[in-house]
């Protein structure tokens, strides 16, 4: 490795290796930084160079960051975001943002049930900004906020890490999700029994065991799960034509049920409520960018209708 100090370097190079990192592929970095391929393929020899490794190493599904690309990843990007702030300070109401995105970590519940309201409230905020969602869990939120693969996180808690900033956006409820055509005509609800009788879907990132679990094993009961999935999204395609129940949180549950014709009918069994937080790194929390990002996720989560933020 060539000993350099800063003054030797291109400080372009970073945003070469930035864009490689978080698109995978020269190609697509070339197109994202608007050089040429050529210009990428010399920028990452020179990184390589720099670094003293290759950094990138081809795959069957493109260029994978080695381990010290990947502790390199925070730092470059911090740098980086610390340059693009700086220049927002200049002026905090500049209303174009093309070419600029911001990384929103959200499970799926919140993105089938908000996604498309956050879309259209950051876009009356801040136009041509590019909003990346981005899966997460309460679970792993803090580590990728802090590895910067997140600028800002919606979950149900995780954000308890000292270099976190949290703003409540709400309370959270479980209910019912049903095939309609599992119910007699007139049912508006499901009794504990046969709600214990019914095979139950279970979405889970990975346990075997839910909320609903829990709930059951407290009064001495127990149900059968016939099927797991990770994805909220599958729910209509496992529920379609059974008798099934999935229980779920109810923003999700509404928002589903309003686009595929399932049934929500309030959870027979007292479950606890949750909050729903917004997560961000505290250092980052005056970039004008983040700033009316998060005022346009508020915004949604405050609304009595979150389809018309």
């Amino acid at each position: 490795m060539t000993q350099m100090n800063i003054a030797q370097v291109d400080l372009n190079l970073l945003k070469t290796f930035e864009a490689l990192h978080d698109e995978s592929s020269a190609s697509r970095a070339a197109l994202r930084l608007g050089v040429t391929q050529s210009a990428i393929s010399a920028g990452l020899r020179r990184l390589r160079e720099l670094y003293g490794d290759p950094l990138f190493v081809r795959t069957g599904r493109g260029l994978a960051p080695t381990l010290r690309a990947n502790q390199l990843k925070p730092v470059i990007s911090e740098a980086l975001d610390r340059c693009r702030q700086s220049l927002a300070m200049t002026n905090p109401d500049n209303p174009h943002y093309q070419g600029r995105s911001v990384v929103l970590g959200l499970s799926d519940d919140f993105e089938i049930a908000y996604g498309r309201p956050l879309m259209d409230a950051i876009a009356e905020r801040l136009p041509k900004l590019r909003v990346i969602f981005r899966q997460t869990h309460s679970q792993i939120v803090a580590g990728a906020l802090l590895d910067r693969n997140l600028d800002l996180a919606i979950t149900a808690g995780g954000f308890a890490e000292r270099r976190l900033s949290r703003q409540v956006l709400g309370e959270g409820d479980y209910c019912c999700l049903v095939d309609p055509g599992s119910l007699v005509p007139g049912q508006q609800g499901l009794e504990l029994a046969e709600f214990i009788a019914r095979d139950h879907v279970l979405v889970s990132s990975g346990g075997f065991i839910g909320i609903t679990d829990e709930g059951l094993a407290a009064q001495g009961l127990s149900r059968q799960v016939c099927a797991s999935t990770s994805h909220f999204a599958a729910l209509p395609y496992l529920l379609k034509g059974s008798t099934a129940v999935a229980t779920i949180p109810g923003h999700a549950a509404e928002a589903i049920a309003q686009m595929t014709g399932l049934r929500v009918l309030p959870c027979p069994l007292a479950l606890p409520h949750y909050p729903v937080e917004l997560g961000w790194r505290t250092q980052a929390q005056l970039d004008p960018l983040l700033l009316k990002v998060r005022e346009a996720i508020v915004a949604c989560f405050t609304s009595p209708q979150p389809s018309a933020c």
